[in-house]
């Protein structure tokens, strides 16, 4: 499977308003970091899911054993772009830390189980990442 013509599909069927292939729209959003290191803009579509004001976003590259580039990009510019529903706008990208992050990370595995199998198949501790409108 080609990861990056599934992304370029997957954004092209989102921002044409339709349905979107093995995904469900309501589900998904499109985050466009900064890279590290080329300054280049790179759009990601992610799952997330929504907490209050918030969106939160899981780093969890399906259990790789490194972080996936969309949260080394964020974790130098945390200042994205989110496209959510027909809505685009900026905002501040913030890694969960502590008592926060361990409540939030516990509920998402609980809605989500995969993310369980997910964790499973890494060392590393998985980012959780909110997402705050500026």
């Amino acid at each position: 499977m080609d990861v990056k013509e599934v992304n370029r599909r997957t954004i092209a069927q989102f921002r044409a308003g339709g349905d979107i292939e093995g995904m469900q729209r309501d589900r998904l959003i499109l985050l466009t970091t900064t890279g590290r290191s080329t300054g280049a803009r790179y759009t990601t579509p992610l799952m997330f899911h929504r907490d209050g004001d918030r969106l939160l976003i899981v780093a969890s590259n399906v259990g790789a054993p490194k972080h996936p580039d969309w949260y080394s990009n964020l974790r130098k510019d945390p200042h994205v772009t989110v496209e959510v529903g027909r809505e685009s706008y900026p905002a501040l990208a913030t890694p969960l830390r502590g008592d926060d992050r361990a409540r939030t990370w516990a509920m998402l595995k609980t809605t989500y189980p995969f993310f369980a199998e997910h964790e499973l198949g890494t060392s590393r501790v998985i980012p959780v990442v909110a997402l705050t409108r500026m």
